[in-house]
């Protein structure tokens, strides 16, 4: 360090659950170092027309998208820029067509047999073309808009959802093993069709461009706390999705969640500060893996479908409004799929009398029992 090599440390602690990640990560920055003692400086604008040196300028360069995606969405980001250098790097951007996609496309996903995994690697493939464009490396356009035109198979549109009861009867199990804090994630899923990293949160690099409370090591968190309900129980949120966008807002009337309402009463007031949604033995809001086993656990204490996966609640919640009789309209505006132009205010109340309506459809046939009992 002492000679003048940078940087003189990497924060990995977002690899720390995936220990085949963090060991691959260690041994290209010990490489990089090793490099650089060696007399060889990267220049990271420097582009010698390769799909390797595509990948690592959209990894590596400070102004590149990549650096700005969600924990939720960087971790396949990640494995794929791991993955594709080894498969796919030697072979130079000038001399790739769509073709030579479209066999690569069929190796990731196993012909076919892993869609989603052929539509991921596909996507970071032209994120990376796509950036390196913006970069000036023009010689990248046309390989970029020759993949748009391929028509591959990509993963089918996910059915699982779940019933009312379906929700009940997790908020039971979650409450049996003594994880309140999930019966209340599950049910504020449901109610207000938010997405599971809404609820619950991420947890940040500390040195995100992010405003958080809640510092844990090299890490932070961001997601919903309870200051973001008012006095009259409304629910205000801009959604991590539109955030870095049109940072349109929800809005939800907390008083027409009966799951959401019953859930809070089981809190004591001096408990309602900072995140909602605590893990119950260590104190402080989940990791995305915690959640995960905490969900699997729940799952099959419920004896819910194993296809069934937290996240469907979003989209549960959607259906069981549809099926029930709520307008397009409404449901779009409570799921948060806003339009720009819209201004902060209308939307705002046209999101808050949307959800009135959106509620009221939803439990007018639930028949009042939202915890099962009789």
């Amino acid at each position: 360090m002492a000679a003048g090599y940078s940087p003189k440390s990497v924060n990995l602690q977002r690899y720390a659950a995936d220990a085949t990640i963090l060991a691959s990560k260690c041994r290209a920055l010990q490489a990089d170092m090793l490099t650089w003692f060696g007399g060889y400086r990267v220049d990271p604008t420097v582009f010698n027309g390769t799909i390797a040196d595509v990948l690592r300028i959209y990894e590596t360069h400070e102004e590149s998208p990549f650096h700005k995606l969600k924990p939720g969405s960087r971790h396949p980001y990640e494995t794929y820029l791991r993955l594709l250098p080894p498969h796919i790097g030697q072979h130079h951007v000038d001399a790739v067509t769509a073709l030579n996609v479209k066999r690569w496309h069929a190796v990731w996903s196993k012909d076919g047999k892993h869609p989603a995994a052929g539509a991921m690697a596909l996507a970071v493939l032209k994120a990376a073309l796509t950036f390196c464009i913006v970069a000036g490396h023009r010689q990248c356009r046309q390989l970029r808009d020759d993949i748009s035109e391929l028509r591959v198979s990509g993963p089918r549109p996910r059915k699982a959802f779940a019933t009312a009861d379906q929700v009940v009867a997790a908020r039971r199990a979650a409450h049996a093993m003594g994880r309140p804090s999930g019966a209340l994630c599950y049910a504020l899923q449901f109610e207000t069709t938010l997405r599971l990293w809404d609820v619950a949160g991420q947890w940040f690099p500390i040195d995100a461009p992010v405003m958080s409370t809640v510092i844990d090591g090299t890490s932070k968190w961001a997601g919903l706390e309870w200051r973001h309900i008012d006095e009259n129980l409304i629910l205000r949120l801009a959604p991590s999705k539109t955030m870095g966008t049109s940072g349109a807002e929800i809005a939800v009337d907390l008083k027409l969640c009966p799951m959401v309402m019953e859930e809070i009463s089981y809190l004591p007031e001096e408990k309602r500060i900072g995140p909602i949604i605590v893990h119950d033995q260590k104190g402080r809001p989940y990791r995305a893996y915690e959640l995960s086993r905490l969900w699997q656990l729940v799952r099959t204490a419920a004896g819910l479908p194993l296809n069934l996966w937290c996240r469907d609640l979003r989209a549960s919640a959607i259906t069981e409004a549809r099926d029930n009789g709520a307008l397009t309209d409404d449901a779009s505006k409570v799921a948060g799929h806003s339009k720009p132009r819209i201004t902060a205010a209308v939307y705002d109340r046209s999101s808050l009398e949307a959800h009135r309506r959106f509620a009221v459809a939803r439990v007018a046939k639930r028949g009042g029992n939202d915890m099962g009992n009789e």
